[in-house]
């Protein structure tokens, strides 16, 4: 078993979803994405996402890239 690489990438799927009155479910249903996925990146585990998909994602939540990935080098993992 491999260990996973630290990054200092961190998604903010919580904080938008909450903003929006949202659930992970109903997001899901709008964006064509299994919740079983779009957990794993609302969680941090994604090691890596689609232009198409963080397309879909900020269309649905009305929002920009930056509102949902910030960069954080004082915390990589």
């Amino acid at each position: 078993m491999t260990e996973e690489e630290p990054h200092a990438i961190r998604i903010h799927l919580d904080r938008i979803l909450a903003e929006r009155g949202m659930t992970l479910t109903e997001l899901s249903a709008q964006v064509g994405i299994t919740v079983v996925n779009l957990s794993v990146l609302k969680n941090g585990r994604a090691k890596a996402i689609r232009f198409s998909t963080l397309s879909r994602i900020c269309d649905v939540l009305r929002c920009q890239p930056g509102d949902l990935i910030t960069h954080d080098p004082a915390d990589p993992g």
